[in-house]
């Protein structure tokens, strides 16, 4: 992120930062609580170099209240934001064994927000929850914004799972949730999406890195299956969070038209579904009370150009608005998280 010299060359740019004992930024809070606004107190203040040295700050935000906007700050295009992102973590993570069609931007590391028809909704959802490695932080970037709706509304996870029956978050959280997958039947990704690669000897060696069981089938298609968290605790925090897709998953996620068509057809060409650990079937009453509390507690901000936001992956989930005009948004993740050895995985 950069600040262009009154004086400079033409198109050379150079970073400012403020200094001396002038406080760098605000600090404000949305009224739903989960979003804090930090903004510069002058144009010259440098995102980069204050991420950098003030990650504790950021974090303390970020544990209380799950998302902190950056508004105002210079920065202008995917470079920039690139630079944001690697003065908080050096490494950013690949989207491999991804669910949902994007895009590699011209900078390593950085994607496209999920590429969806402009008139759709993406519903809630915590990144990667439904595998058992996930990053722990989401940035975005609006390097531009709709001209009507496409915010990026926000659900507090803690929220979530204060609002489900006891007994339904119990039972998930013994039972675990199974995904299983299929790649190549022309409805969903194709599995050299999804992985990021066209050697099937590297799908093979992820899925057996993750415990994912996999099988190859018809002339390149292939069958994934694995077991994973429906409820977490947060590793810093401790507090309880729903964290899985299984809403999202299910068949009862399609309209209902295109869901009665799959479930009437082959297994096989069902391109994503999900069960209770154990393989039983999870009813759509079930699904639609979590839907529910999703929407209750779901809250937006609505992008201006320039805003980078930073979310904690388990303490808050996000999704998508509809739109109208263009709408340019990208995504980087850092800060991998393993919960295979400390999170439910079935029974």
């Amino acid at each position: 992120m950069t600040a262009t010299s009154p004086t400079g060359v033409r198109g050379i740019r150079r970073r400012v930062a403020v200094s001396g004992t002038q406080e760098l930024v605000s600090v404000s809070h949305r009224w739903h609580s989960v979003i804090s606004v930090v903004a510069p107190t002058a144009p010259s203040v440098d995102l980069v170099h204050w991420v950098g040295t003030n990650r504790s700050r950021v974090e303390a935000l970020l544990g209380e209240r799950g998302a902190v906007l950056f508004r105002g700050f210079p920065v202008s295009d995917a470079e920039d934001f690139h630079a944001v992102v690697k003065s908080w973590s050096p490494e950013l993570l690949n989207y491999t064994y991804g669910s949902t069609p994007r895009s590699r931007a011209d900078v390593a590391g950085v994607y496209t927000s999920t590429e969806y028809p402009a008139d759709q909704t993406i519903p809630q959802h915590n990144e990667m929850a439904y595998a058992r490695i996930w990053p722990t932080h989401l940035w975005f970037y609006c390097h531009r914004a709709a001209v009507a709706g496409g915010a990026t509304p926000l659900a507090d996870s803690r929220r979530v799972a204060a609002r489900l029956d006891r007994s339904l978050l119990d039972e998930f959280a013994r039972r675990g949730v199974r995904y299983v997958r299929n790649y190549g039947t022309g409805f969903d990704l194709s599995w050299q999406q999804a992985f990021e690669t066209g050697d099937r000897a590297e799908v093979e060696a992820l899925c057996r890195a993750q415990g994912i069981e996999f099988t190859w089938y018809g002339d390149d298609q292939l069958r994934t299956s694995q077991i994973c968290q429906a409820v977490i605790r947060h590793p810093v925090t401790g507090a309880e969070l729903w964290f899985n897709q299984a809403h999202l998953f299910h068949t009862s996620a399609l309209p209902a038209e295109v869901s009665a068509e799959l479930l009437d057809g082959d297994p096989a060409d069902i391109p994503r579904q999900v069960y209770f650990g154990d393989g039983e079937p999870i009813e759509d009453a079930v699904l639609d009370e979590v839907r529910a509390a999703f929407d209750a507690e779901t809250v937006r901000e609505p992008w201006q150009e320039g805003d980078v936001l930073l979310i904690d992956n388990m303490l808050v989930s996000h999704g998508r608005d509809p739109y109208e005009g263009p709408r340019r948004v990208l995504v980087a993740m850092t800060d991998e998280h393993n919960g295979s050895q400390n999170e439910c995985t079935g029974e």
